[in-house]
């Protein structure tokens, strides 16, 4: 892309047609509210997935215990491992062989622990990575890398860019959710930010621990004012706004600021709804399970099914899967609390025929060690596992993905990626490739910069593409 200067008449449309390899008029579009926009043909080239479903297992999950068997690491039990100089952020001592049993099933005889004993019915759809690796084994950084490409500045999310680019199917509901029961995760709505991209495109938070739809949105509803004196309202306020735009033109937070009340004034009409499980079948909700985890998975499905770009569902606040003490009942505890869900949603999914059009990544921030944790003084071994950004295991499926795929490995203890080691940029390429972009070519010009998720870095991963 050429470098654009502000003329000195200047035009905003132009502006943003220009602006990102003419991805600006998306964002004008979105701004605007062009309901009439449907996103797909303004991708690089025809992509499979239409929608993105990321559930985050935020806290790490472990590799060793959940998709990466090592009979190795069982035969070196109680025996210190042959690593130097892999940095871990607390002390770890000897090797702690995984309290899971694995076997192999389906077709592909990919092996899962028995931590996901619904899930592992689905290994045909999957493909698993097991050479990711992150930078750093620090929760902050490492989430605002998986999220934003980026571990230190900060940078637009995921789903920030694909809302910006793709646009929106539904004008009343948010392009991105993220769904949160008990709080927000580490590093808070930094997780789903925006940054310079406009405001309007960041992920909007839903507290899914509240099992009312009226209370999951607070103050989706007037109680007050009825529906045509709102409109009159809504109307003033708007007419307003937009005179106010006219005379400050390119003020990113002036069109967010009149995109936002927009939605939230057409969220009245369909957010209740979307959010009202109670609708589905019994059938449907029994198949999903108890608990905020199976019932925000539920949701993602009717998310996606209405038209919603990028659904975010986080095990909860802080880092559920942060099993520094008893890696055994910890996981046992976490996985029980969504793995009826995660097979649910497949299976939903491909019942709708949604699932060749859904890409579905389920993955946490990086990976724990193969070793057992130490107390800060070197001593008292709690049988649980460190952070380790050197080699995890994620999988994706739908939209594009080959199943029954094992990509990559780690060492004969699962501590580094050792076989086509994986980065986070890898990830965002692919994901974006199978989305119909060109992660080289998605690009937003600011501060005088053409920047693109992925940076400088960034290879898409075909051997898992179908």
């Amino acid at each position: 892309m050429t470098f654009f200067e502000q003329p000195q008449s200047f035009d905003r449309r132009l502006f943003l047609q220009r602006s990102g390899m003419g991805f600006g008029s998306l964002a004008l579009a979105g701004v605007m509210g062009d309901s009439s926009f449907a996103g797909e043909e303004k991708t690089h080239f025809p992509g499979k997935a239409k929608h993105v479903i990321n559930v985050f297992l935020n806290g790490g999950m472990s590799q060793v215990d959940t998709f990466d068997p090592k009979p190795e690491l069982t035969k070196r039990g109680g025996q210190m491992l042959p690593f130097d100089n892999l940095q871990t952020e607390r002390k770890t001592g000897v090797a702690l062989p995984s309290p899971f049993k694995f076997e192999k099933h389906g077709e592909s005889g990919t092996p899962v622990s028995d931590l996901f004993p619904h899930l592992s019915q689905h290994v045909d759809n999957m493909a698993v990575i097991r050479s990711m690796y992150a930078e750093l084994p620090n929760h902050e950084m490492s989430l605002m890398l998986m999220n934003t490409g980026d571990q230190r500045l900060v940078r637009p999310s995921f789903g920030s860019w694909l809302t910006w680019g793709m646009g929106s199917e539904n004008k009343n509901l948010p392009g991105f959710i993220a769904l949160c029961p008990g709080g927000l995760p580490v590093g808070g709505a930094g997780n789903w930010r925006s940054a310079f991209l406009p405001g309007v495109y960041q992920g909007t938070h839903i507290d899914t621990n509240q099992t009312d739809p009226k209370k999951l949105i607070a103050y989706v509803h007037n109680e007050r004012l009825n529906q045509q004196e709102q409109k009159s309202q809504f109307d003033l306020l708007q007419s307003l706004n937009r005179r106010h735009l006219e005379q400050r033109p390119g003020e990113a937070e002036l069109d967010a600021r009149i995109r936002s009340f927009e939605l939230a004034y057409n969220m009245q009409m369909e957010a209740t709804d979307a959010f009202n499980i109670e609708q589905e079948p019994e059938h449907i909700i029994k198949m999903y399970g108890e608990g905020p985890q199976n019932r925000q998975l539920l949701l993602a499905r009717r998310l996606v099914e209405r038209g919603v770009r990028f659904v975010q569902t986080w095990h909860g606040g802080g880092q559920p899967w942060d099993s520094h003490g008893n890696i055994a009942g910890a996981h046992r505890t976490v996985a029980n609390q969504c793995d009826q869900g995660l097979a649910a949603l497949i299976t939903d999914l491909k019942e709708r025929g949604l699932f060749d059009e859904t890409l579905i990544l389920c993955t946490g921030e990086f990976g724990r060690t193969p070793s057992v944790e130490l107390g800060q003084n070197g001593g008292g071994a709690s049988q649980g596992r460190d952070h380790n950004h050197w080699g995890f295991s994620l999988w994706l499926a739908g939209g594009g993905i080959k199943g029954g795929t094992v990509y990559g490995a780690t060492d004969e203890f699962g501590f580094k990626a050792v076989e086509n080691p994986t980065s986070i940029h890898d990830l965002h390429a692919t994901m974006l490739h199978l989305l119909g972009y060109d992660h080289e070519q998605l690009t937003y010009r600011y501060a005088g910069r053409d920047f693109r998720l992925t940076d400088v870095h960034g290879h898409v991963v075909k051997d898992i593409l179908a």
